[in-house]
């Protein structure tokens, strides 16, 4: 899990201090393991929740077996946290993290994430779409550039939305606004048309060194056969993959 995938999964961030508590109380209950990564996948902990009180915005975990691994744990003061509850993913960060104790016996403490990540199986799996014959949005431009619309290359599609290149930065970065009537062209399938609703953007660097920007943009009342047709091209896109690796395409 790193900063590249937290940007995709923006999308299904949980802002709700009632549901993250709602959240990490069930984790809890559940004696759910949660993956504490203190430097990425090569320093990892396998920990549990013991309590959490939101009077003192205290999550309380499991410490490590590993006396050195707790004293990097609390040297980092910020680790990723990853666990499962019914199925469904939840990436959080525990920040302020320090030693304490819980019914008798050392434990760590953190504060309440302000946010966490709960991502459903079929909804954070994204697909990048081919390079060499990109997959077209056309999306309307802001009021300022004369309410047209201009055509940009996917980067990536999921069930829940996709991300799209604008490399001459014409589209808003406004989180939250929606833009009606916009159409993805999926190849072998059709066009849907969709309002799209802007999550996020992220400014990256291309391979030829150059600035671009990536949007990234969920689906907003999406229809039935929209829906369907997006699953469709995934599960192409998914079999044109799987017989790459298999040395078949």
């Amino acid at each position: 899990m790193n900063n590249q995938e937290l940007e995709n999964w923006h999308d299904y961030e949980v802002e709700s201090r009632r549901e993250i508590v709602a959240l990490l109380r069930q984790i809890g209950e559940k004696n759910q393991l949660i993956r504490m990564l203190v430097k990425g996948e090569a320093d990892v902990c396998v920990t549990s929740i013991l309590d959490v009180d939101p009077d003192t915005n205290t999550v309380v975990l499991d410490r490590s077996i590993d006396r050195e691994q707790n004293e990097r744990i609390v040297a980092a003061g910020r680790v990723r946290c990853e666990t499962y509850l019914d199925k469904i993913r939840i990436l959080f960060t525990a920040e302020e993290l320090a030693p304490t104790l819980f019914e008798g016996n050392a434990a760590l403490r953190a504060d309440i994430p302000p946010t966490l990540i709960r991502l459903q199986r079929r909804e954070y799996y994204r697909m990048e779409t081919p390079v060499s014959n990109p997959v077209r949005a056309i999306l309307p431009l802001p009021a300022e550039l004369g309410l047209g619309t201009a055509v940009f290359p996917l980067h990536d599609i999921s069930c829940g939305g996709i991300a799209v290149m604008d490399h001459k930065n014409q589209l808003s970065t406004v989180i939250g606004e929606n833009l009606p009537n916009c159409r993805i062209e999926l190849p072998e399938i059709g066009p849907v048309t969709v309002t799209l609703q802007i999550r996020n953007s992220l400014d990256v660097t291309m391979l030829n060194n150059k600035t671009s920007r990536r949007i990234g943009l969920q689906f907003i009342d999406m229809s039935r056969g929209g829906d369907a047709a997006v699953q469709r091209y995934i599960t192409k896109l998914e079999r044109e993959r799987n017989a790459r690796l298999a040395g078949l395409a």
